[in-house]
């Protein structure tokens, strides 16, 4: 296992990175963690965050074209590397490992 950490909001930010796939932008990052985790987020946190994942390689950015919706300015897009992927994989384990090591309870009624 490598020796990254991520912080609980870079762990759900990248999560939320791979779930949107290629629609994944400051917005609807911020829309998706409303809509799956009754969390609210401020945008400028997730691109902060963002901008620290591409830094550690975890993520890559594009700048896609403008839009009217958007008064024409452009939109810049977020996407798993092969590290951030290989790291989603290695957390979602430790997680698991961790899980497993509560004993089981069983209840009697």
């Amino acid at each position: 296992m490598s020796k990254i950490y991520l912080g609980e909001f870079e762990e759900l930010i990248l999560t939320m990175v791979a779930y949107l796939d290629s629609e994944a932008y400051g917005n609807s990052i911020v829309k998706s963690i409303k809509d799956h985790q009754d969390r609210t987020v401020n945008l400028s946190a997730v691109h902060v965050t963002l901008y620290r994942l591409e830094d550690k390689g975890f993520v890559k950015s594009e700048m896609r074209g403008a839009t009217s919706e958007r008064g024409g300015r452009r939109k810049r897009y977020f996407q798993l590397t092969t590290s951030g992927l290989s790291l989603l994989k290695e957390l979602k384990s430790a997680k698991m490992d961790l899980w497993n090591m509560i004993p089981k309870l069983q209840f009697s009624v």
